[in-house]
This record gives structure tokens, C-alpha cells and sequence, in this order.
């Protein structure tokens, strides 16, 4: 059925969140701790597996990189543009507007979670190529590995960071389901070096998570987030140029 990669992952995080906020009534802080520096460092070594494996490359029997100008133009154009968007600001404000109407004001790591699970969920190659599959022939079957992904990696932030997280699912729903809609719509309109090139960046945002993960925020990948758009807009001048 169309979109039903899309609907699998929406309910494994919603299924992973409401285990994980179980649990969280039985883990002690120190443990919590523990468990959320293990994420951040597990989602660091998965950002820079994914930019190391686009940078790298073998020329003449020789070690080279590529992609060093790309990665540069749209971090930091993208991250501009977000800054003067403030996207990271809208997101923690739908934040705390989901807390307000849930009535859990007390609740210190709701917004966190939502807005770190969020970003986490769905920044990566798979949410883009799942969704894209999913959309051109009805093949959901890398959203259903990524649910599989997500499901565990959700259950664990929600473990330490609580309710939040299982908010996470409704950003992921619009998402993957509009990607998924525009794929079914407009056929095959991303090339996969395009695809390959957006994953790249998206490879270094989560790097970026990772960090904010296990160490505090030091980066508002939210307002990073343009930083996706440019390898397109970089395709599009390299076509009409």
C-alpha cells in the first residue's frame, strides 16, 4: 500500500517511546546517564561512517577525499539560512506547545527529547531513500528496516529522556510522507548522486546530534537543517548554468 513504509516507522517510534517511558520509572539517574552518552557516542561514530564514506576515496592507489567543497557550501550556507529562519527555535516552541497542552509543565526533558529525537529520526539516508522507494514503486522495505533502527534507538531516549520523545513521531510522519508523496507525484526527480550528496551532509548533521547527545548542545543543528538543500539547488545550477 502507498505510504506504508512511512506509517510502519511512525508506529515504531510511537510502540519504542511508550516502552521506553516504562522503563525510565526504573532506571537510576546514573544509569540514565550512562545510557545517554553511549547514544551520543554510537550517533557520532554513524555521522562520521557516513561523511568518511562519502569523503574517502581511492584514486591511482592513493587515499584522496572528495566532496570537501560541497560539504563546506552547504554547512555553512545552510546554516545561515536556518540561523536567520530560527528553525531550532520553532521546533523547541512546538516543544513546549505539546507540553502545554499535555499539561506536563514539570516534565524538564520534554522538549529536549522531542527536538533530539526528532533530528535524530529524521536526518539520514535511509528516511530519504525509504521514502523516495516507498513513493515511486510501493517498495517499503528500507522504512521497515529503518523502523526496526529507529524503534530501538527510540526506546532508549525515551528511557532518559521521557515522553518528549515519543513526539518525535509526528514531524517524522509529515516528513517521510511528504517526501513520499512528491516521489509518487513527480516520478523520479532526485538522481541518485543527488541523493548520495544530501545524505553526505546529513551524515554531518548527525555527527553534530551525536555531539549535542553526549556532551550538551554545542551545535542548533536545528538551524542546520537548510544545509540538506543546497546539494539540490547546487544540482540545479549545474543543470541550466
Amino acid at each position: 500500500m502507498f505510504g506504508s513504509g512511512t506509517i510502519i516507522n511512525t508506529a515504531a517510534v510511537i510502540a519504542g517511546g511508550l516502552i521506553g517511558v516504562t522503563l525510565k520509572k526504573g532506571i537510576p539517574e546514573k544509569h540514565s546517564q550512562i545510557l545517554m552518552q553511549a547514544c551520543g557516542a554510537s550517533t557520532i561514530f554513524i555521522g562520521a561512517a557516513g561523511v568518511m564514506e562519502k569523503m574517502l576515496v581511492i584514486k591511482d592507489g592513493a587515499l584522496s577525499t572528495q566532496g570537501t567543497m560541497l560539504l563546506i557550501f552547504s554547512m555553512v550556507l545552510g546554516s545561515l539560512a536556518g540561523s536567520l529562519l530560527d528553525i531550532e527555535s520553532h521546533l523547541e516552541n512546538f516543544g513546549e506547545f505539546l507540553k502545554r497542552k499535555l499539561h506536563t509543565e514539570n516534565d524538564t526533558h520534554f522538549v529536549e527529547g522531542f527536538v533530539t529525537c526528532t533530528l535524530v529520526i529524521c536526518i539520514g539516508a535511509m528516511a530519504i531513500v525509504g521514502a523516495i522507494k516507498d513513493g515511486l514503486t510501493g517498495d517499503y522495505s528500507t522504512l521497515t528496516a529503518k523502523a526496526i533502527l529507529d524503534f530501538v534507538i527510540v526506546v532508549i531516549f525515551a528511557s532518559t529522556l521521557g515522553k518528549g520523545v515519543i513526539f518525535s513521531a509526528l514531524p517524522l510522519f509529515l516528513y517521510q510522507g511528504l517526501i513520499t508523496c512528491a516521489a509518487a507525484a513527480f516520478g523520479d526527480f532526485m538522481s541518485a548522486a543527488l541523493i548520495s550528496d544530501i545524505s553526505y551532509v546529513g551524515s554531518a548533521l548527525i555527527f553534530c546530534v551525536g555531539i549535542n547527545i553526549a556532551f550538551g548542545k554545542k551545535f542548533p543543528v536545528g538551524n542546520m537543517l537548510p544545509a540538506l538543500l543546497i546539494p539540490a539547488v547546487y544540482a540545479g545550477l549545474r543543470r541550466f548554468l
